[in-house]
């Protein structure tokens, strides 16, 4: 597969013509999700889900579907009648050729005082994992991981620790629009001296093969 990273939390995967894209959110570029020819998004906060992506990539792609939690696909299922589908830990599934299973339930702790809500993680052809805003270890070895790095709900240790504990072959930065460039060479250099893997950052807009 072809992984090419956009703002923030979202990566569009391509292979044999065809292209998957997940959590095209509002910090990521208004384009993002054109093209798709299925979208998943994790969970229902802003810089993962942004409703007018969405949107636009399914009206400008009549084949097009979602597949996503039901926080998400209440608020837009109804203008796309069964092309939009809930699911949910424990499910697997086939979208525009990728291989998908869902894997964990619930939104990383911000604050005691904020409910938590519900998000998941989804492992595409038995090897790409993006796992939304949680530190989910799904029952699968990962071999690329989608690395949320800076959030309002973790720290630098727990994401060197989430490395540790899923020994991917390789990690990419997500979840980074709120790191700046000053911080960058810091979590580099101890995500990759601590983490125990590989461990790069691609700027949006470039790409990998995986």
């Amino acid at each position: 597969m072809k992984l090419t990273k956009k703002s923030h939390a979202c990566v569009r995967l391509e292979k044999d013509g065809r292209t998957l894209v997940l959590d095209p959110g509002g910090f990521t570029e208004g384009d993002a999700a054109l093209g798709a020819d299925a979208l998943l998004v994790t969970h229902e906060h802003p810089d993962h889900f942004d409703e007018g992506r969405l949107r636009a990539a399914l009206e400008a792609n009549p084949a097009a579907e979602i597949w996503t939690l039901r926080s998400v696909a209440e608020r837009i299922s109804a203008a796309f009648p069964g092309r939009v589908h809930t699911v949910g830990h424990g499910d697997a599934f086939t979208a525009a050729g990728f291989d998908v299973q869902v894997h964990g339930e619930l939104h990383a702790v911000i604050h005691p005082d904020i409910p938590r809500i519900t998000n998941v993680g989804y492992l595409v052809d038995g090897s790409v994992f993006h796992p939304g805003d949680a530190l989910t270890v799904p029952d699968h070895p990962v071999d690329t991981l989608l690395l949320p790095v800076m959030a309002p709900w973790n720290k630098i240790s727990e994401v060197i620790d989430y490395v540790r504990e899923l020994k991917p072959r390789r990690a990419y930065d997500i979840h980074d629009a709120l790191l700046t460039d000053l911080a960058r060479p810091i979590y580099d250099r101890q995500i990759g001296e601590l983490g125990g893997t590989d461990h790069s950052r691609l700027a949006p807009g470039h790409s990998a093969d995986v």
